[in-house]
């Protein structure tokens, strides 16, 4: 089946982005039910750098944008399943627990992760975005050019 249509992975990916945008406590009100499994690191969190790169309207030519601090972890439970994060920033704690809640979203218990945790996340960010847009929006500034005639 191709990865781009197949739903289990559309799935998973919208997770594991609303999880490496989690901000505050959203990630660790959770920690005593994310860690309340047997687990093992399999890569512990740690910090590095990752090349930006983007494109003049979304669809020029690419360019070097500039590096950002990313942190990645990747955890195993007792029962095989394996959780991944990279997120922006320096955040090894958080790191941890949304690599954790990947793996848990795996399981048998994947309806609770998704409505306990991924979407009551995803509205939070939904509204993030909007009050930001909106609050973009009310300085936006609109330009027009008038047209002088040649006498």
């Amino acid at each position: 089946m191709n990865p781009a249509t197949d739903p289990a992975i559309a799935a998973r990916q919208r997770w594991i982005g609303v999880l490496a945008r989690a901000v505050g406590d959203e990630l660790s009100r959770h920690e005593s039910a994310l860690r309340d499994a047997e687990y093992q690191l399999i890569r512990a969190p740690e910090i590095g750098m990752t090349l930006v790169r983007g494109r003049m309207g979304g669809t020029g030519a690419a360019f070097n944008v500039g590096e950002m601090s990313v942190t990645r972890c990747v955890v195993r439970l007792a029962d095989g399943r394996t959780g991944y994060s990279y997120l922006a920033g320096r955040d090894k704690p958080r790191a941890e627990l949304a690599a954790l809640a990947d793996a848990h979203l795996q399981g048998p218990q994947q309806q609770h992760w998704l409505s306990e945790l991924i979407e009551p996340m995803a509205r939070a960010q939904l509204k993030r975005r909007a009050d930001k847009d909106a609050e973009t929006a009310a300085s936006k500034v609109e330009f027009f050019t008038l047209v002088r005639g040649e006498d």
